[in-house]
């Protein structure tokens, strides 16, 4: 059995495989998947015969698919992809999320791999990765996480073509197509119900935890929530198995989901919230009390959000979804039981008192958002960063101008960050910025709808 490059990371075995196959013996095919950089499940269709390699030489892989933009197109990050050759990495099974495709016609199996091979780049290229590297800081001094993420996405009805724009998806139930603002509405889960409870059910096959399942501000809008896990792989592992299962579940029952953070301009944008705090050695929250782990957490997430930003708002569409008044952040305050600010301190009970991250969009990479919170509460916790005043009016009302407002303002600050790069390293943010930045001149060389309808009768 391979030995993983890194401690935080568990890798399945031979056994995995045939206590599985005991279990679901009609098995035909095993789906090896990674969740790229948007979020995008791409891997390779193994006849269950041949499976058997996978968990004793891994499979090989291009280095590449962790460079992809958002259309899947490889476009040669700082000379990695044509230039080089295209060369493969091995990748190897991570422990227990060996599962079923439960909507999948076919008995279907599907389990996460991850780079564990250094021959020719290091396995950083692959975020989980570097969250494994990252989380063993919190290790170092003897804090550990519970972690948990929430997303949002919208229901849409099918489309016949990519170029068609969404509508929101029509109910099964009143045969009308969702309108208003209905927040936490009960018929508005009535109308949805086969959705989210087929939603619910594949979660439970995948051992996904989806817990609660909410209607948000907008029509066709929904919220599902994770439990917490202590395991930081874990957590981001769940948060990127729940869009795919979010995603086949609305497929097929006729609809499409979407992740997209602002896919309207008059309806509220989708996010990523995640929930963390630490416990000490003895099981003990050590943010309870407004304690001083907590303020050194809050000062070190405050200190490094703009330079993530381009991790927690990762497209040109992002940043369509930061604006005042609509419960998302328009800067980097924090506050207690205040939806209005970046960084939410939850009401309940004291022992679960926790950090409630709320920045990112929904379509951003779940191992990076959760890899720059981790470094901004390491860096506070070992630099005794002092917070700002903790805010309990709207904070919306004071829109911070140092927030990045597109994404090229934040991949140059990402470029030019001083405390990330001795997190995420160096190499790392100079290949994801490049891969940014191209993507974002291939968006511009797209000509429009918009530069047709208003310059072709010049």
């Amino acid at each position: 059995m391979k030995k993983p490059i890194y401690k935080k990371v568990r890798l399945a075995d031979k056994k995995e495989l045939d206590d599985y196959l005991k279990q679901y013996p009609e098995t035909k095919y095993l789906d090896a998947i990674i969740s790229d950089l948007s979020g995008i499940i791409r891997g390779k269709r193994i006849p269950i015969k041949d499976a058997e390699k996978l968990f004793t030489n891994g499979i090989q892989f291009c280095y590449s698919t962790f460079l992809l933009d958002a259309s899947g197109y490889c476009p040669d990050v700082k000379g990695r992809g044509f230039s080089d050759g295209d060369p493969d990495a091995t990748y190897f099974p991570i422990s227990k999320t060996l599962m079923p495709l439960p909507w999948h016609k076919d008995p279907i199996a599907q389990v996460l791999i991850s780079i564990q091979d250094d021959h020719r780049y290091s396995s950083l290229m692959d975020p989980r990765n570097i969250l494994a590297n990252i989380s063993e800081k919190l290790d170092e001094i003897k804090l550990f996480p519970k972690i948990a993420f929430e997303l949002e996405f919208y229901l849409f009805d099918k489309r016949k073509s990519i170029y068609e724009k969404p509508k929101v998806a029509t109910s099964p139930k009143s045969k009308r197509r969702s309108e208003g603002t209905q927040v936490y509405g009960m018929k508005e889960l009535d109308d949805y119900y086969d959705f989210l409870e087929d939603v619910n059910i594949f979660c439970k096959k995948q051992n996904i935890p989806a817990t609660t399942a909410s209607s948000e501000f907008a029509p066709g809008q929904y919220e599902i929530n994770l439990q917490h896990t202590s395991d930081p792989l874990k957590a981001a592992d769940d948060s990127a198995l729940l869009r795919r299962a979010v995603k086949e579940t609305a497929d097929l029952h006729g609809y499409e989901a979407s992740f997209l953070s602002k896919p309207f301009l008059d309806q509220s944008g989708s996010g990523m919230h995640v929930h963390i705090s630490l416990f000490d050695e003895d099981g003990k929250n050590v943010f309870t009390n407004g304690s001083e782990i907590l303020e050194h957490s809050i000062g070190g997430l405050q200190k490094t959000m703009y330079e993530a930003f381009a991790i927690f708002a990762s497209n040109i569409n992002s940043y369509r979804r930061f604006l005042p008044n609509q419960f998302v952040p328009v800067n980097n305050t924090w506050g207690p039981n205040n939806r209005s600010v970046a960084l939410r301190i939850p009401t309940g009970n004291v022992t679960s008192t926790r950090i409630e991250h709320r920045m990112s969009g929904a379509e951003a990479n779940s191992y990076l958002v959760l890899s720059c919170i981790i470094a901004g509460i390491h860096f506070g916790i070992k630099n005794k960063v002092k917070p700002n005043k903790a805010r309990t009016d709207n904070a919306c009302e004071n829109p911070d101008e140092n927030m990045p407002k597109n994404i090229s303002q934040a991949l140059n600050l990402l470029d030019n960050s001083k405390i990330l790069k001795e997190y995420l390293t160096k190499e790392y943010i100079d290949l994801y910025v490049d891969l940014k930045k191209k993507e974002l001149k291939i968006f511009y060389d797209e000509i429009s709808d918009l530069e047709y309808k208003w310059y072709l009768n010049l």
